[in-house]
């Protein structure tokens, strides 16, 4: 069986009683760093007098998780698994997802324990009204890509909640300055922890709140709704463009994915 497990993202007292238990009964630990699961086992033991075994630890991160995936068996879960992330809920911006995929197609026991997360702390402190929630989590870090996905963060209709590095917080917050001077965000650092903070107001007032603040560790950012801005094309919308087939056939790849030579012959034949 899987289990997979959230750990606290500050506060050691947020560990439940259910993730103790299921750490206490492991076989198997995957951990995303399994430095930072013993610690925290040693930590729970200090404290919480939690039983220890002897465990089978094995690092499973982003970047071998697939591989890892490949090669094992649906025997493997015939022991006692647990996947534990550093810190928070397995899955949200963390590894995770293909395990309970795995399982699924296997049909293979799993469950799932609620507990400590991020995105979901920082979503209720912000105080938005709006509880239709998206979550972008780690927006890429520069070039296209990165104002593409700000530019859907920015205009879906919807609250949006971002992870962002303290060494691209600033970054961030002259891009919403810009972008959208008027909106209302949100900001936490060090969540649950001694020294958790609070910012809101405009992007403007929260870079001038914490510019002589350390910027350390993750922060959570929530942006306030504004207007969805649907700027979607459809093959129809091109046809309905007094365009060169040409120009046409490579618009209509573009948004389907079709080869352009083909799409060419397709609209040749109409």
């Amino acid at each position: 069986m899987l289990t997979l497990v959230p750990t606290p993202i500050g506060n050691i007292a947020d560990i439940s009683l259910r993730a103790m238990d299921a750490l206490r009964d492991a076989d198997i630990l995957l951990c995303e760093d399994t430095r930072v699961t013993k610690k925290l086992l040693h930590i729970l033991q200090e404290r919480y007098n939690l039983e220890r075994k002897e465990q089978e630890f094995i690092s499973l991160h982003s970047h071998n998780e697939q591989a890892f995936i490949e090669k094992i068996t649906p025997s493997f879960f015939e022991s006692n698994v647990v996947y534990v992330s550093d810190a928070g809920m397995p899955g949200i911006s963390d590894p995770g997802q293909l395990l309970v995929h795995y399982c699924q197609e296997e049909h293979i026991a799993y469950d799932v324990l609620p507990g400590a997360n991020a995105l979901l702390t920082a979503f209720v402190a912000s105080g938005f009204v709006n509880t239709q929630m998206l979550f972008f989590g780690f927006l890429p870090h520069k070039g296209k890509d990165r104002a593409q996905a700000l530019q859907g963060a920015l205009h879906n209709g919807f609250t949006t909640v971002l992870y962002e590095a303290p060494h691209r917080l600033d970054k961030l917050l002259k891009e919403l300055s810009h972008e959208v001077p008027e909106r209302k965000i949100f900001c936490a650092k060090e969540l649950t922890k001694k020294y958790q903070s609070y910012f809101h107001g405009q992007a403007a007032d929260v870079l001038e709140k914490i510019s002589n603040l350390a910027i350390k560790g993750e922060w959570v950012v929530v942006i306030e709704a504004g207007e969805s801005r649907d700027s979607s094309l459809s093959e129809n919308d091109v046809l309905e463009l007094d365009l060169p087939k040409k120009s046409a056939a490579k618009l209509i790849s573009k948004i389907t994915g079709e080869n352009t030579k083909a799409c060419y012959q397709r609209l040749l034949d109409i």
